[in-house]
């Protein structure tokens, strides 16, 4: 078995080079690793740490009301899929459009902009008295997310003073804790109280708009500075076309591998728990909230050990060696199924901030594109998983579902392929 190969020849770089996009305008370079440290906007990515948390939070509401929807609108596994699917797929669509346009016209408000059609979605949600009005709030909930997820990773890239997988961690990690969160408030806030609780939630989008604002002011400042670098910048070396795009391919499978399963989980998982242990919903709420906080976990550690190891060994790691935990965890008891799933959580989830930055660098100067397809395609494969998940649950039961779920982690050999970039994909740090 061999590696894609990560060098080409002198007329295959000048062909290339040829057909290869320009760094945009406003595109810094990257600063050597000793500098670059001393110049990370901690303040900046916290912020938007904080807000991805805020985001997410409210974004995770939607499947940790499941349960109560299922009740209250008759549902069955397959509209509930087919919600997840609204969601997923309105955000993976719009996402890589919004990375194209801001790559060339940056657009500082656009954040508060779009956390505005979150705020709206969420609204409409605590209203909602019919399945079209559901599909509605999801779709408002995932235009939202298709703006701020693409501009707030090329934010979070300008502020990393060059330690990108750093940066990358410190704003999913955010998110993730936030997905995390929602779980737990939905079962002690949302589920004693019923569905118009979910307004209450508007003040953690209300915060996140005047949060964003201030970042926007900041984002605003860095343009004409941006701009300025990046007129004396010189293109990156790349690889043959080809080479990049077989490499895409593969990351891209690794998405579909990580996100599939992923969707079984934080989809289903609640349901699993009451079908095959019994416990009650609440108790489900907060088991789910366990295996996303170590998702979290996970997400964190990631990018820092990618910027001083190599991506490469991350995500190789971080997907396939998921694969004997997912295959004991249909066969386990309530007990080890908890703590199969923190396993799970913490070494599955710190592939993506690796696998995104590694991207970046693979096709340098296309952030905010490369931010929109991959987070696109992550939140598109989960919704298509969900969708999918729900209608063979419906047919075969959640458990079996749960054990041909188990195998897809082994599509993480793939990983042998990726290539080693000619640049060190790892940041001394």
């Amino acid at each position: 078995m061999t590696t894609l190969d990560s060098t080409a020849t002198a007329p295959a770089e000048m062909a290339d080079a040829a057909t290869t996009p320009q760094i945009p305008a406003f595109e810094a370079p990257q600063a050597p690793a000793a500098e670059a440290a001393n110049k990370i906007a901690l303040p900046i990515l916290a912020m938007l740490s904080v807000c991805h948390l805020l985001n997410d939070m409210i974004q995770s509401l939607l499947p940790a009301l499941y349960p109560l929807l299922k009740q209250s609108f008759q549902l069955d596994f397959g509209q509930i899929g087919l919600i997840t699917l609204t969601f997923q797929v309105t955000a993976s669509l719009l996402q890589p459009l919004v990375g194209i346009y801001t790559d060339k016209r940056p657009m500082p408000w656009s954040l508060a902009i779009g956390m505005g059609f979150t705020l709206s979605g969420l609204l409409l949600l605590s209203r909602a008295t019919t399945f079209p009005m559901l599909l509605l709030a999801a779709a408002l909930v995932g235009s939202g997310s298709s703006v701020f997820h693409p501009e707030s990773s090329r934010i979070a890239r300008m502020a990393s003073g060059g330690r990108h997988g750093l940066a990358q961690s410190l704003f999913q990690v955010g998110g993730n804790l936030g997905s995390a969160l929602g779980p737990l408030l939905a079962a002690y806030i949302v589920m004693p109280r019923g569905q118009g609780s979910v307004a209450w939630f508007a003040f953690a989008a209300l915060t996140a708009m005047v949060i964003l604002s201030r970042i926007g002011l900041w984002y605003r400042e860095q343009i004409p500075a941006q701009r300025k670098a990046g007129a004396r910048a010189v293109a990156a070396p790349r690889l043959p076309r080809k080479t990049i795009v077989a490499t895409m391919v593969v990351l891209g499978l690794l998405i579909f591998s990580k996100y599939f399963y992923m969707a079984s989980l934080s989809s289903y998982y609640t349901f699993y728990l009451m079908h095959k242990f019994g416990v009650t919903a609440q108790s489900a709420q907060v088991h789910l909230f366990v295996f996303l906080g170590a998702v979290a976990l996970g997400t964190l550690a990631g990018g820092p050990i990618g910027d001083r190891i190599g991506r490469r060994y991350v995500i190789w790691f971080s997907i396939l060696g998921v694969l004997p935990f997912t295959l004991i965890l249909p066969h386990a008891n309530l007990a080890w199924t908890t703590v199969l799933t923190v396993i799970i959580g913490l070494i599955l989830s710190s592939a993506f901030s690796a696998i995104l930055v590694y991207a970046q660098e693979l096709v340098p100067g296309r952030t905010g594109v490369i931010a929109g397809l991959f987070f696109g395609f992550a939140f598109g494969m989960g919704g298509l998983g969900a969708a999918a998940l729900g209608q063979l649950a419906d047919h075969i039961g959640i458990e079996a579902v749960y054990r041909i779920c188990a195998y897809l982690p082994a599509i993480g050999l793939l990983a042998w392929f990726l290539p080693k970039l000619e640049k060190r994909d790892a940041v001394a740090g």
